[in-house]
């Protein structure tokens, strides 16, 4: 797009609003065609990102906690400065771009190929990748993937047209998009085979089996793809057959690995999260472990309760068959021991699972979730709002390296407060969303004597 640019436009220089790589591409074609160019990017951007943009020579706005208010500020300057803006996916020569990735495969891969597995955020990448490839190789799938929490693509192409997602996970910011693009979509209804949906403890895998196999570290958008291909072969059975899947970006702090760590277990199945009631009596911790058998215990977590007949024990285990898992859940409901696996609860992964002996009843407790942008006076905003006008009495904040802290709050509000507290919440800006009917809180943090 920016090669087409008249001179006059380019002397006018370009603006684009951007979480990562098409900021790093804009400005390097800034460099190469001697413009200048600004580039707006959310203030949560990983600094390793917007660093890289500055070395190539761009000039970078830090603009807004989403990249939506990001794109708002730069079609703003643009207008202000006679600017012209470089939109990052939904552009027919965007797209064209884009889709030379697909001419490099076909080219670079000569022999037989059963699909092409790609990210997807705006659609911009797998839309140029279907229109080209189609054309030349119509044989070949082209199958899309996405995170299960940012699936508008996925949603879109199942209603028929373009869904606006209410909320988007931000694990793999690269591909956070609520709204996929017009042409994009268009394009993609017609050209491609489908969409897989990957959880996030699958892309956590596909980054530690990339790093074990080539010392690689990719970012979650950049391992969707892969995760997508692994999830697909092993559906269908697939074996023996050409598979590309693209890693379309490298730029992760590194304080998310921490996090990446904890998952990559978990979506490999080498490791489960599971919750366990224990008498409070001599011998149950033996009885336990003997129940256990020949599964590793990973981590164990306990904490004795003065006022209670039960311990709840919090334990992972590690390499296991679904059906080893099984096995030794029944062996503990047999022997009286009640037993929750809390592999696929994300609350009880992300927050719960650190709250061992702190269950309790709290009167006019709400328990809720907040994403709290990563920036400075995040918190004291979140308190000026809520506090001291009602207390809390949970909180639990998860800093993962992205575009928001995941956080678990729980505040004493009275019924008849509730609907001004939703009110201020909802006047705070922040995504939430309530957490009261989820089993495992009910199961860690309320008194087992209450309902």
């Amino acid at each position: 797009m920016m090669a087409k640019l008249s001179r006059e436009q380019l002397n006018n220089g370009v603006i684009c609003s951007s979480a990562g790589n098409h900021a790093q591409g804009v400005a390097l074609s800034a460099r190469k065609l001697g413009c200048d160019a600004v580039i707006v990017m959310p203030v949560t951007t990983p600094e390793i990102k917007w660093r890289s943009v500055e070395r190539l020579g761009a000039t970078v706005v830090l603009k807004g906690d989403s990249y939506d208010e990001a794109q708002s500020y730069a079609k703003l300057r643009c207008e202000q400065e006679g600017r012209t803006f470089i939109p990052p996916f939904d552009h027919p020569d965007i797209i064209a771009g884009q889709g030379t990735v697909g001419m490099e495969i076909v080219r670079q891969l000569q022999g037989p190929l059963h699909a092409i597995f790609v990210p997807v955020g705006g659609g911009g990448l797998i839309a140029g990748i279907a229109a080209y490839v189609k054309r030349v190789r119509p044989e070949v799938k082209i199958i899309g993937v996405e995170p299960s929490d940012a699936n508008a693509m996925a949603l879109s192409l199942c209603h028929g047209q373009r869904v606006v997602l209410e909320h988007v996970g931000g694990f793999a910011d690269g591909v956070a998009v609520k709204v996929v693009g017009e042409e994009t979509f268009r394009l993609c209804q017609e050209l491609i085979d489908g969409i897989v949906l990957v959880s996030r403890d699958a892309i956590c895998a596909s980054i530690k089996d990339m790093f074990e196999e080539n010392r690689n570290i990719l970012e979650p958008a950049g391992a969707l793809a892969l995760a997508g291909a692994e999830a697909y072969c092993k559906y269908y059975g697939l074996k023996g057959e050409t598979v590309v899947a693209i890693s379309s970006g490298a730029n992760m702090n590194f304080d998310r690995l921490r996090l990446v760590t904890e998952l990559a277990d978990v979506g490999r199945k080498r490791e489960a999260v599971l919750a366990t009631f224990l008498p409070e009596e001599q011998g149950s911790f033996k009885k336990f472990a003997e129940l256990v058998g020949r599964m590793n215990i990973t981590e164990f977590k306990y904490r004795y309760d003065s006022n209670g007949k039960e311990a709840l024990v919090l334990y992972s285990v590690g390499i296991y068959t679904d059906h080893e898992l099984k096995a030794m859940v029944e062996r503990m409901e047999s022997s009286e021991l009640k037993t929750v696996n809390l592999t696929d609860n994300d609350l009880a992964k992300d927050h719960l699972r650190y709250f061992i002996g702190g269950r309790s009843e709290v009167k006019d407790e709400l328990v809720y979730r907040f994403i709290f942008p990563e920036r400075p006076g995040a918190l004291m905003n979140f308190l000026d709002t809520l506090s001291p006008r009602w207390n809390i009495s949970l909180f639990h904040y998860r800093a993962q390296g992205e575009t928001g802290a995941n956080v678990l709050v729980g505040i004493q509000v009275p019924p008849e407060d509730v609907d001004e507290f939703r009110s201020r919440a909802d006047n705070l800006g922040y995504e939430y969303m309530s957490e009261m009917n989820n089993e495992i809180y009910h199961l860690l943090l309320r008194s087992p004597n209450k309902v």
